[in-house]
């Protein structure tokens, strides 16, 4: 049986960003930060079998038993690289041990599946070099060489909004935010700053951010009301981190969202397949921070009306189309805001796997293909710890012990990292409900038994 090896490699999705971030302590606690999510991956692997799982950490024995035995996945190894740079793809290359667990894996056969949370040109360029040195490897989840553009372009905030301006004549529901795109702090301080005075709000995006960072939303009463004072400020805010400066940026209106449709943040993922097969995976709520940080979703079939479910969809497989005839390959999500008037507006597409592939997967493993009507998902990527010191794993799943996932009800919470617990104090979950009255009971006695221990 062929063995398909994954690769972790979240920082290279946006490493001329964390490359560009002024502060070195800055950029090495985010390659860190994005490297401790890696054993949550074990999750994104819930229905598959025979991985060889490259993880930019190691995983301890107690977290891989807890996933394997709640999911029952088989034949799955993790490996980690001595050095972890943040460009993993590389640290491959350097490590003679995880080269010999590629050959081994590979058998006699000389085949291997290759896959990773996004196709980046490190990637490819590791894949080129296997082949070269005699391995037989196909890409199943990624563009070609040639069509690998499309990873940074559509998933770019410019390149989303160029596809836009290009399909409103065939596509009406295709909308966004009104906006421009423009380089240079100078000028974009000037235009953020005449479009807040006039609208009394505004939104400002580098071309391709990370998990909020990159983005600055200035609400009502966030800044002065005077022109000349409020380019000042956000032209010194701009300052503070070179990616500014470096690429484009995108100033947006902002819009006044509506909580009653997915949370104000609705969201729909897709799959193309190798063949150019589009498949459609779930919908959800996002769940957003006032600064548009992403904390988790919300999945089930009533998170949305089946109107706006339908428009999202819709939306989403008018984007796959022309994605896949662009050549991109892989996962892919199409983030919206609802606006108070119920319109929908695209606001970025995430070309890779993204915060709710692995929710996605493992309610796929253990309720099959109707989950989103089988029960309710709550999901949060880091809930603060109100301890001094974090805590270990084990100690957490006893003090957890009474809301976790029951495979008799089919309910309760499912941890789905140790590196976020045991690094960061912080809990990352799954909740599954039989309703959203229950699921967010399960969440709230979580948070009582976190106080109490």
């Amino acid at each position: 049986m062929e063995t398909t090896v994954y690769i972790f490699n979240m920082s290279e999705d946006v490493w001329p960003f964390i490359a560009a971030m002024a502060d070195p302590a800055a950029r090495a606690a985010e390659i860190d930060e994005n490297a401790d999510l890696g054993d949550r991956e074990l999750f994104s692997l819930a229905d598959e079998h025979n991985i060889l799982f490259i993880a930019p950490k190691p995983v301890s024995p107690e977290f891989f038993d807890y996933t394997t035995d709640l999911l029952g996945t088989k034949n799955v190894r993790v490996i980690s690289p001595r050095v972890h740079s943040g460009v993993i793809c590389e640290d491959i290359l350097r490590d003679d041990r995880i080269l010999s667990a590629l050959s081994d894996a590979a058998n006699s056969s000389r085949r291997l599946a290759l896959t990773s949370y996004t196709t980046s040109m490190q990637f490819l360029s590791l894949a080129r070099t296997l082949r070269k040195r005699g391995l037989t490897v196909t890409t199943p989840e990624s563009p070609e060489w040639d069509d690998a553009w499309t990873v940074n372009f559509y998933g770019s905030k410019s390149g989303i909004r160029q596809l836009a301006q290009q399909s409103r004549a065939v596509e009406p529901d295709f909308l966004m935010a009104d906006g421009l795109i423009c380089s240079g702090i100078t000028d974009a301080a000037k235009i953020a700053a005449k479009k807040y005075i006039k609208e009394n709000g505004v939104v400002i995006k580098t071309n391709k951010g990370h998990s909020g960072a990159g983005v600055l939303i200035f609400r009502p009463g966030d800044l002065p009301g005077d022109y000349n004072t409020c380019e000042q400020e956000i032209y010194r805010k701009l300052t503070e981190d070179p990616y500014w400066e470096k690429f484009p940026i995108i100033i947006e209106d902002f819009i006044q969202i509506t909580p009653a449709i997915g949370g104000g943040f609705p969201n729909v993922e897709f799959k193309i397949q190798k063949n150019g097969h589009i498949e459609f995976l779930y919908y959800c709520g996002m769940r957003i921070t006032k600064d548009g940080v992403f904390r988790g979703v919300e999945i089930h079939n009533e998170v949305v009306s089946d109107r706006t479910a339908a428009q999202m969809v819709d939306t989403g497989f008018f984007i796959a189309e022309r994605y896949s005839a662009a050549g991109y390959r892989g996962y892919f999500d199409v983030d919206f805001v609802a606006g108070r008037s119920g319109t929908l507006y695209v606001t970025e597409s995430n070309v890779r796997k993204t915060g709710g592939t692995h929710v996605y997967h493992t309610a796929l493993r253990l309720f099959g293909r109707d989950f989103m009507y089988l029960t309710y998902i709550l999901s949060h990527t880091s809930y603060s710890l109100p301890y001094a010191r974090p805590p270990g794993f084990p100690d957490m799943l006893e003090t957890l012990r009474p809301v976790l996932y029951d495979r008799e009800t089919k309910e309760g919470l499912v941890v789905v990292s140790e590196n976020l617990l045991t690094s960061r104090n912080t809990l990352a979950y799954i909740i599954f409900g039989k309703n959203k009255k229950r699921a967010l009971e399960i969440e709230e006695e979580m948070e009582g038994l976190i106080r109490s221990r």
